[in-house]
């Protein structure tokens, strides 16, 4: 008797679900997701214009990597900045800032603030999967000045 355990279509999933995070805590913060083609003309402006790199560890990778497959990356760009983040054929996860005209400093800022945010969001979004499946409701949910998020939940027993 034997047994055949196929972990590819865990991986597919995850990959959406992942994408799905940073494509919203970039949409917070003004990120839109860079096409294909962009990569393309990125590549012709850096011969031209050598742009300033940035290369972040994620922090609290072990939260959102775990959905990022090996050798995935997805770029967001905005006013010229663009972040990606990856994670290499190891398992590495990786977040790179590159923006012409920006310092290090200024990328690192907009850097570590994307990323707290795909964490924050990540974080968020399974809280929210685990209260729905303890049928708790949602009575009263607030976003304070620092994106701080407080939540009110209920549960009725029936």
């Amino acid at each position: 008797m034997g047994a055949v355990t196929v972990l590819t279509p865990i991986v597919i999933l995850a990959w959406p679900a992942f994408s799905a995070v940073v494509t919203a805590a970039a949409a917070t913060l003004g990120y839109q997701v860079a096409a294909a083609t962009t990569a393309h003309r990125a590549a012709a402006k850096e011969e031209r214009e050598r742009p300033t790199r940035v290369e972040l560890e994620i922090d609290q990778s072990e939260l959102v990597t775990d959905q990022l497959a090996r050798d995935q990356s997805l770029t967001v760009e905005r006013d010229g900045v663009q972040v990606t983040f990856s994670r290499d054929a190891r398992g590495r996860a990786a977040l790179c800032v590159t923006g012409v005209g920006r310092t290090e400093e200024a990328l690192r800022v907009l850097g570590q603030e994307l990323s707290q945010r795909v964490v924050q969001r990540h974080v968020y979004q399974r809280l929210m999967d685990e209260i729905r499946a303890r049928q708790f409701v949602v009575v009263e949910e607030e976003v304070d000045e620092h994106h701080a998020i407080r939540l009110k939940v209920r549960h009725w027993d029936g």
